[in-house]
């Protein structure tokens, strides 16, 4: 492309070349052949008066802009829900190349020199990163200390007149500073999730939305280390002309400055069998009555099935799907994976409630206390998975022996707890005699050798009148009790 080219110079290359100055920079692109060399600046005026334009419209509720693809894909491939809320504007590489194209003949090759080298799509005949700019000049022999610290030729114009860094409009970086509800600027890919829930769930107007998945192209690693953001925005912002009194867009030369996001389908109705897989993943049999509740934006739960197997909407669009994973959130929370008894978060409840009701009702229960003696030599000598397999049948036998009105739980590693309700001292020692004995049987079946798999367990009853006493406590020191005294027992707290 060397001598028919068109170069556009992004403006952070003030920093990366740095202490050189521009001059030197453009005058070495144009030693190295290029036949025109521009600042990125146009392009950003372009999408400047385009947002204008929109802006202008007082109806438009929620506008997410974005300059950057990564933001605008992960929207496609993400949340497309938010796809009818992306503004129709091209990113400003992507305008300027076109306008460049129309200026210099449509067949003018254009290279863009910057940082994200994917801004410019495929309006950009090549797109190159500023270090690999400075490996072509280094190739030709240009060394960009030599030249001149003036411009050796006219410099292609370099003032903005409606713009703001990555083509944001003056009038809007105004209105910010003013904390207006028109204007939202996030930065960070984890805040599409939060907008998607506002405009798809809540139907809030956010206003003119700006995004970037990071503090822009200055912020960018191959710039440098975070902590030298401040020198490189100096840097730039010493190199900005004055603004200039009307626009530097030539007359006479139109483009489009629009873009398209949308999902595309292959024309084909998806699969029977991926249109049921969504109805099942919320929740509904695919013969079965659907909700139809219209939350979703479509007439039916089958319409909104298919328009999800064929990839334009999510099931996060879905409310009834999104409270019935909320639900099953819940559910997993108070069920321990691995065992299938209560978690320790139930059988914290759990026991709130049970002294709770028994200071009001006068009514005893007692708490079982129970741990594998030698489970760790389980572990290191047949496998963690022999190990969890134990585990397992430690805690069905555990839910074998009590009631329905009873919890058992995994307190943690080894250890489990029962909670016996309406039950004395003696009573729940009789259980935990039936579970130590049940443990001991489990090593016999599983061909352990003898006293391998066996368990302690300790028993504390909670009575009214111990207001101050606490049972978990108890039940604890009596398992040290049973520990002590040898194991494979079970001991009381009194």
């Amino acid at each position: 492309m060397g001598g028919e080219a068109v170069l556009i110079l992004s403006v952070e290359s003030a920093a990366h070349f740095y202490p050189a100055t521009p001059e030197q920079v453009v005058n070495a692109c144009y030693a190295a052949g290029y036949k025109i060399v521009h600042r990125g600046v146009l392009g950003d005026e372009l999408v400047a008066r385009q947002y204008r334009e929109l802006l202008a419209d007082e109806g438009w509720g929620t506008i997410i802009r974005s300059t950057c693809p990564v933001v605008v894909e992960t929207v496609r491939a993400q949340y497309p829900e938010l796809i009818p809320y992306l503004a129709p504007v091209a990113t400003p590489i992507a305008a300027e190349a076109r306008y460049l194209k129309a200026l210099y003949g449509a067949g003018t090759p254009v290279v863009y020199a910057g940082v994200c080298i994917t801004e410019g799509g495929p309006d950009v005949d090549a797109a190159i990163t500023l270090a690999e700019l400075e490996d072509i000049l280094r190739t030709r022999g240009v060394r960009i200390e030599d030249q001149p610290v003036f411009f050796s030729r006219i410099p292609e114009e370099r003032r903005r007149f409606w713009s703001t860094a990555g083509g944001l409009p003056l009038d809007l970086l105004k209105e910010e500073r003013q904390s207006s509800r028109r204007f939202r600027k996030v930065r960070g890919l984890g805040q599409l999730e939060a907008i998607a829930r506002a405009v798809g769930t809540d139907r809030i107007d956010l206003g003119f939305v700006d995004i970037l998945p990071c503090e822009g192209c200055l912020d960018h690693p191959l710039l440098g280390p975070r902590e030298e953001l401040f020198r490189r925005r100096e840097i730039v912002g010493a190199t900005e002309p004055p603004r200039a009194q009307r626009s530097v867009l030539a007359d006479g030369v139109a483009i489009s400055v629009g873009a398209v996001f949308r999902v595309e389908g292959n024309g084909h109705e998806p699969a029977v069998d991926a249109v049921d897989d969504v109805l099942e993943e919320i929740g509904l049999a695919p013969n079965g009555r659907p909700w139809d509740c219209g939350a979703c934006g479509y007439g039916t739960c089958r319409e909104f099935a298919v328009a999800a197997a064929q990839g334009r909407t999510t099931l996060k669009s879905c409310p009834p799907y999104l409270e019935r994973q909320a639900s099953l959130a819940h559910q997993a929370a108070a069920v321990d994976a691995l065992t299938g008894l209560a978690s320790f978060r139930v059988l914290r409840d759990r026991l709130s409630t049970e002294v709770a009701r028994a200071h009001r009702t006068g009514e005893r229960f007692a708490v079982l206390f129970m741990d594998l003696d030698n489970f760790k030599q389980v572990n290191d000598k047949f496998g963690h998975e022999a190990g969890n397999a134990v585990l397992k049948s430690a805690a069905q036998e555990c839910g074998a022996h009590i009631r329905t009105t009873d919890v058992a739980g995994r307190y943690g590693g080894d250890e489990f707890v029962i909670v016996l309700v309406g039950t004395g001292q003696e009573g729940a020692r009789g259980v935990g005699e039936k579970v130590r004995a049940a443990v001991q049987a489990i090593g016999e079946r599983l061909g352990y050798p003898e006293g391998l798999v066996t368990a302690s367990i300790g028993v504390a009853e909670h009575r009214p009148d111990r207001e101050n006493e606490d049972v978990l406590v108890a039940a604890d020191r009596a398992l040290y009790r049973a520990k002590a005294a040898g194991r494979n027992q079970v001991a009381t707290g009194e």
